[in-house]
């Protein structure tokens, strides 16, 4: 994965547990164009790679903002950013990419659980420039838990605030009410509330909701025999074992697959299928983008046939 250098102009706390940091070029050189629902890839000194929303101004060229929820029980990304990154450190930065596009629409449901804020909040700054109409239903632990609360208090009347300890789970039911050809629903967080969502969307058009994940969730593959991968390009054919991924198939094979954060979520590895069925385990494709079968994630995903084909 390649990276621009980028300096940690400001490390702010935004809420309990969650620090802020705005990155800018050493060199204050302008930073690529971004679109809400983007992230970048955040490549610390210690080589540590992980992925965070973009949450500041789109339409600031100089600086880049992301917020990092410390994870007590995660890989230790978020425990070097609390703990040992300053303002004056430089990080490696790969991206933008955006998996997770603000498509048109008449109106909007926003629907945050804690840091599932970050890539909600751009969408809610665009969808306010351009005078859509939206709402934004935002749940958490508790208050002093959720993130950016004084930048939306400027949205009074659209923004819905529903701390667990004040008002307990989101009554979704309530806030999605009938299903709306107009509206798309927009949600992140922690994968009950996805799960939760999902449900209460299950007689909205198709479409209508979009999510984004932060873990792919990922069961037994549908198949634990080994299965052939065609690298059509190299004309190579590689068997993939159980326990071993497609990635390291293809990878020990030869074939030269950019990939970041290896865990089905970043989208970075996305790779064609020329032939055959995946076994989607990713936490980026909706479902009819599964459907067609033409790409997968090889870092997560196998095989629902004896062979695949993919453009390598």
């Amino acid at each position: 994965m390649s990276a621009v250098t980028l300096e940690v102009e400001a490390k702010d706390p935004v809420a309990d547990g969650v620090v802020a940091l705005t990155l800018v070029h050493p060199d204050g050189a302008r930073l690529p164009d971004w679109t809400p629902g983007s992230h970048i890839d955040l490549v610390l000194p210690d080589q540590t790679v992980r992925q965070y929303s973009l949450c500041g101004d789109r339409w600031d060229a100089y600086r880049y903002r992301v917020a990092v929820l410390r994870e007590p029980a995660g890989r230790g990304g978020s425990a070097y950013v609390h703990d040992r990154l300053r303002p004056g450190d430089r990080v490696g930065v790969g991206g933008p990419r955006n998996h997770f596009p603000m498509v048109p629409a008449q109106r909007y449901l926003f629907i945050a659980g804690g840091i599932g804020i970050t890539p909600l909040l751009p969408m809610v700054r665009q969808a306010e420039l351009v005078g859509l109409g939206w709402q934004l239903l935002y749940g958490g632990r508790s208050r002093d838990s959720m993130a950016f609360l004084e930048e939306l208090a400027a949205y009074r009347g659209r923004v819905q605030v529903e701390p667990q300890d004040e008002k307990g789970l989101l009554d979704l039911v309530s806030h999605l009410g009938r299903p709306r050809p107009d509206t798309k629903v927009y949600c992140c967080g922690p994968a009950p509330l996805l799960r939760a969502v999902q449900d209460a969307c299950a007689d909205w058009p198709e479409y209508a909701l979009r999510t984004e994940r932060f873990a792919a969730e990922l069961g037994p593959p549908a198949r634990e025999e080994p299965f052939e991968v065609e690298l059509r390009r190299t004309g190579r054919t590689v068997t993939v074992p159980p326990g071993t991924s497609v990635l390291e198939a293809v990878r020990d094979a030869g074939a030269d697959v950019l990939t970041s954060c290896e865990q089905g979520t970043c989208g970075t590895c996305l790779t064609t299928v020329l032939d055959g069925r995946p076994d989607h385990r990713d936490a980026v494709l909706a479902d009819h983008e599964r459907a067609a079968n033409d790409c997968m994630f090889p870092c997560v995903s196998r095989s629902l046939d004896d062979r695949l084909v993919l453009d390598l």
